[in-house]
């Protein structure tokens, strides 16, 4: 029986292409800049086509150390660690049964998270998407924990008029 016949098409052509140059064969390869670096620092792919399916990830913009590699690791990491220490704060507050300073202190903890996102470069694990999702979710975010915060009852310290308009006229209704 014939080589060809025991194989799939193009079996009998592999040895021709063991023969092939290897650096032709590297510039063979498809490559994406936009790709994770590999151990060189040098992306895997070279082009902007996105390949069929994914095999890496690439960090998030910004997500590199906030201190410099030798620092120890809290202090690395000191932005998220910082914003969960508001936040871990706040839901003490609340558990202590100081609610609207808790729930006020977790809302702006996350508006600091979005402003951090926003000037540093580098923020470290509180990169979690590109800089403008994590910027909007955490600013939008925080924004409503705050409002709410403010408007929780008894004694709101905000009252905005529409709302309870709008309240009376979906129960009425």
């Amino acid at each position: 029986m014939p080589a060809e016949a025991k194989h799939p098409k193009g079996a009998a052509k592999q040895p021709e292409r063991a023969a092939e140059d290897p650096e032709q064969q590297a510039e063979e390869t498809v490559r994406d800049a936009i790709s994770a670096p590999d151990a060189e620092g040098r992306p895997r792919r070279v082009t902007r086509r996105f390949p069929l399916f994914t095999k890496d990830t690439a960090r998030p913009e910004g997500g590199g150390r906030a201190a410099p590699g030798d620092a120890p690791a809290p202090a690395r990491q000191w932005p998220i660690l910082a914003v969960l220490g508001l936040v871990g704060l706040g839901l003490l507050l609340t558990a202590l049964d100081v609610f609207r300073v808790g729930t006020l202190l977790i809302g702006i903890a996350l508006v600091a998270g979005a402003a951090l996102r926003w000037i540093l470069p580098d923020v470290g694990m509180l990169a979690v998407r590109s800089r403008f999702t994590d910027i909007v979710t955490y600013g939008v975010l925080g924004l409503a924990i705050v409002l709410l915060a403010m408007m929780v009852q008894p004694h709101p310290w905000l009252q905005i008029p529409f709302l309870k308009d709008t309240l009376h006229f979906t129960v009425s209704s």
